[in-house]
């Protein structure tokens, strides 16, 4: 182990809320990993004429050259295998008026698409109104990841949009905010 600079002490680290080892307690490993906050994006795609929508927090940028794009989808998922044989999908960055729309497509529910506002990308992933971005996307690698698979996607179209984002972090969904010390006082 290695010592710690003497103008740093553990003493100065607040006493954590929990802790332990991730195979002793999952839920509080699962609390942890919360912590981070993260956007809120569903995840499309279509194959011969079935459709299929998951609720993400994983999503990633990988790659600005070549544009890639990463998430991961439980590999129990009912959705993982329209996912592999569409070989394209989609991702739909949540904005924060979308609360609703998250909820639908966290669900484990066949109607998901009824009465949702969407269009077709240029393959026929479904598009959602109302997002701050789309992302065409065709499927470049799935990865293991444990329980989970990675989704590595290959960027062919993008949109973006106006609007704020959806959050989740914590256990709850939010919105962002700038910042307090960014404020600058009125004159």
């Amino acid at each position: 182990m290695n010592a710690l600079p003497p103008s740093i002490s553990m003493s100065a680290l607040p006493p954590p809320i929990e802790q332990g080892e991730p195979h002793a307690d999952a839920r509080a490993f699962r609390r942890c990993l919360g912590q981070f906050a993260t956007g809120v994006a569903v995840m499309t795609a279509q194959h011969e004429g079935q459709l299929a929508g998951i609720v993400v927090n994983s999503f990633a940028s990988l790659s600005l050259d070549p544009p890639l794009i990463l998430w991961s989808i439980r590999r129990e998922s009912a959705s993982l295998p329209l996912f592999r044989r569409a070989g394209r999908f989609a991702v739909n960055v949540l904005s924060a008026e979308q609360l609703a729309v998250s909820n639908r497509f966290a669900a484990s529910r066949a109607d998901k698409f009824n009465d949702a506002d969407w269009s077709p990308g240029r393959h026929g992933a479904p598009l959602l109104a109302g997002c701050l971005a789309h992302l065409e996307c065709r499927l470049e690698q799935a990865l293991d990841g444990g329980d989970h698979l990675l989704i590595v996607g290959r960027v062919e179209r993008y949109a973006r949009f106006h609007g704020e984002p959806l959050l989740f972090t914590q256990g709850h969904y939010a919105v962002a905010q700038e910042h307090p010390a960014l404020s600058v006082p009125a004159a």
